[in-house]
Order: C-alpha cells, then sequence, then structure tokens
C-alpha cells in the first residue's frame, strides 16, 4: 500500500442533542478544504450550528477554523491530546454511515469524491436522518458491581429534532 499523495477524508458532524449527522467528503486535509466541507455541511442543517469540537487533527486544530468559528459566533472547543475517544459520537458516526458503507479502501480520484458527495448529501443523508432509529442512553447504575444501562425508546434523529422544537 503506498500512503503518498492526496486521499479521500470525511468530515462528520453529529448533532449529540438529536443525532442528526451530516457528512461530507474531502480530497486531502488541507485546512482550507476543510473549511469548505464545514461550510458545506452547515448550510445543510436544519439548525444553527451552535459549536464544534473536533479532533486535534491538524486540519481542525487551526487558527483559520478559529477565525471562522469567532466571525460565525460557533463555539470551539477541543478534545484532550492523546484521548482518541474525547469524540465517541463521531466515533460511532464514522463506524454507522462511513465505514460500514464505504468500506476501508483508499478511495483518491476526483469522480469518487463526488459520487461520495452526492451519496451524503441525498440518498445516505435521507435514510440516516429521517429513517434509520437511534437508541440513547438515558441512565447507566452501578449495581452489586455490575453495570446496568437503560436506554430510551428508539427515535431517528428528526423525531428527536422535531421533539426538541415542540418544547
Amino acid at each position: 500500500m503506498n500512503a503518498t499523495g492526496d486521499f479521500i477524508s470525511t468530515l462528520n458532524i453529529t448533532d449529540l442533542a438529536t443525532g442528526w449527522t451530516e457528512s461530507q467528503a474531502v480530497l486531502g486535509k488541507a485546512q482550507i478544504k476543510v473549511l469548505e466541507a464545514l461550510k458545506v455541511i452547515q448550510n445543510r442543517l436544519p439548525f444553527r450550528l451552535k459549536g464544534i469540537d473536533p479532533d486535534n487533527g491538524s486540519e481542525f486544530i487551526n487558527w483559520q477554523l478559529l477565525e471562522y468559528c469567532l466571525t460565525q459566533k460557533i463555539k470551539f472547543t477541543r478534545g484532550r491530546p492523546g484521548k482518541k475517544n474525547d469524540n465517541p459520537y463521531i466515533e460511532e458516526k464514522n463506524w454507522t454511515h462511513v465505514r460500514k458503507i464505504v468500506g476501508y479502501d483508499r478511495l483518491d480520484t476526483i469522480d469518487e469524491l463526488e459520487i461520495l458527495n452526492n451519496l451524503y448529501a441525498d440518498s445516505l443523508r435521507l435514510y440516516m436522518n429521517f429513517f434509520q432509529p437511534v437508541m440513547r442512553l438515558s441512565e447507566k447504575k452501578r449495581i452489586a458491581g455490575q453495570l446496568k444501562r437503560k436506554y430510551d425508546v428508539p427515535k431517528t434523529p428528526y423525531q428527536r429534532l422535531l421533539k426538541s422544537r415542540s418544547i
């Protein structure tokens, strides 16, 4: 396997309250491309983007993205250095929305980028956000040395979004 050159990565945004997820494929990890992908996602969201908590890659932790967040009034926080699982919601969506669908093969052409972005903006986006219910952990207790978890009723991100707007 050759690791040289640019390859396609996926930028994921997941709303913690509803589970709503948007994705955008990016060829390379240039800061400007990641910022452009964030803007595309921001325009597709059915609500205002209030904050981001990216991982510690240089494509995310940079002055350009920070300046954009400041001008857009988007709260900008970051994960702790060396803590890979600081963003478990995103790690879960990287599995369910990217790896299970796209796989692990290296994609690196403009045609593949366009196909992925069409999938992310249309069919996959609609399926995952409107038709795929998600269980959310509502309670966690330790009883006699065992961890007991309770989950709420499975709902789609769209159903959660409707409920949050009616409150």
